[in-house]
């Protein structure tokens, strides 16, 4: 038995390759990008992929179990109660499946969703594994707020249950291989690392040493982050199965004329590095630096359905649009072939912004600018400049008003990135002097101390 996790940082998840015998191979919950997962086993002599197990429906991405089913005719394994509309074997709690001198038992591991399953892993001569999607992660369990307020409650009962009984009969040696993980948003209390064993949670985990169910139900939610938009729609999207990539039409390239014409009905997503962004770029433009959390931001801020434009300047754009797949966006109208030299070659309207460094956003504060900290509430609460005014990122779409116009306004963040989003946002809105702290609240916490 051998494990191949694959992890994406931005989404704070893995999903697994197993090696069984014979040459065969399994996937516990694959996202989109199921390229990888092909090459993998490819590299490995050539396994093959046999069947692949979903743990519940996400909420933080678009499955790829119906791309690498079709693409390898594995089998398709999902939960009963996830009642998914797709070509599939629906597993029952305490069914067991064999595979290549191996088998799963499904564990029911409600509490992250109702329908959650968690799969135990047996072949001879191996500790077990356990792959627990969200019902048991490193140093905590993933939240159970997603599916509806009115069933919060029950399902953080459930998590309780989960946690206290589902796994009880599992040796301490059992591997955990969760799928959501540190930086997850939709995990709560997780560890940096990605897997562990059952014994060491038994010891470690918070989580597992609250013997009061009604003072978990009261607790659990409370530590819960900020809800990324795009859960909502994704869910529903896995449900019914999202569509195979070779249905998908790709972005074709288009000169800067072309380009500027499809402008109209289609948002311009600016990929590159936020300096490139401040040195110029298309107007009305949303920055959004590819980096790890790209898919999160953009579905977080981008409405379901909009036709995007990108500019990536060097960057290939396959992927980009890899990771605006992974969360739902699936109508490309191009990008900008010759990048912005191109744009700007053409006579085409360029927009600047300000990037200052820390010395720049003072003296912007003591000539009367306002300053606003786009970070996480935890983020600000560990430490922010005084008189920021504090609106996470997800939410300045929805509070843009709350702003100032009559004054210059400084933007910050960790590092730069969701500032500089931020800074397109308010232009988009029709804010003009705005600044991007260059290496955000932790620069500014460096000049202070030097």
């Amino acid at each position: 038995m051998n494990v191949i996790p694959f992890v994406h940082e931005g989404l704070g998840n893995s999903s697994y390759l197993v090696g069984l015998g014979d040459g065969e191979a399994l996937l516990v919950d694959p996202d989109r990008t199921i390229w990888r997962y092909l090459r993998a086993a490819e590299e490995r002599g050539g396994w093959r992929i046999a069947a692949v197990f979903e743990t519940h429906l996400h909420a933080d991405f678009v499955s790829g179990a119906r791309e690498a089913a079709h693409a390898t005719g594995a089998r398709l394994f999902l939960p009963a109660g996830a009642q998914s509309r797709l070509d599939h074997h629906g597993v029952a709690p305490g069914e067991r499946v064999g595979l290549a001198g191996a088998e799963l038992e499904a564990v029911g591991s409600a509490g992250h969703t109702p329908e959650h399953l968690s799969f135990v892993l047996r072949a001879e001569r191996r500790p077990p594994a356990l792959f627990s999607g969200g019902s048991l992660i490193v140093g905590g369990a993933a939240r159970t707020d997603l599916i509806a307020p009115d069933l919060t409650d029950e399902l953080t009962r459930a998590q309780y249950r989960t946690l206290r009984d589902a796994f009880a009969s599992l040796a301490d040696e059992t591997a955990l291989y969760p799928t959501h993980g540190g930086g997850s948003f939709c995990s709560t209390g997780a560890g940096s690392e990605r897997s562990s064993t059952l014994g060491r949670e038994r010891a470690t985990n918070p989580l597992l040493a609250i013997a009061d169910e009604d003072e978990f139900v009261r607790w659990f939610p409370t530590t819960f982050p900020a809800t990324p938009a795009y859960y909502s729609r994704m869910r529903a999207v896995n449900q019914a199965g999202p569509r195979l990539r070779g249905e998908i039409p790709p972005p074709p390239p288009l000169p800067p004329n072309d380009f500027d014409r499809a402008r109209n009905g289609a948002l311009v997503v600016d990929a590159r590095p936020k300096e490139a962004y401040a040195a110029g770029h298309v107007p009305g433009a949303l920055s959004n630096a590819f980096r790890d959390s790209y898919a999160v931001w953009l579905g977080w801020l981008v409405p379901a359905d909009t036709p995007l434009l990108f500019v990536t300047d060097g960057l290939p754009v396959e992927p980009v649009v890899d990771e605006s797949l992974l969360v739902g966006y699936e109508r490309f109208a191009g990008w900008l072939e010759g990048g912005m030299r191109a744009w700007e070659a053409a006579g085409l309207p360029l927009r600047r912004t300000d990037l200052v460094d820390a010395a720049g956003a003072r003296r912007a504060l003591l000539d009367g600018a306002a300053i606003l900290d786009v970070r996480q509430v935890d983020e600000y609460a560990a430490g922010h400049i005084e008189g920021a005014v504090h609106m996470p990122l997800g939410e300045l779409p929805s509070r843009v008003e709350e702003l100032p116009r009559d004054r210059p306004l400084v933007t910050y963040c960790g590092h730069g990135e969701r500032a500089s989003t931020a800074v397109s946002l308010l232009e988009r809105a029709g804010y003009e002097s705005l600044l991007n702290l260059d290496g955000g609240y932790g620069a500014w916490r460096a000049a202070a101390h030097r």
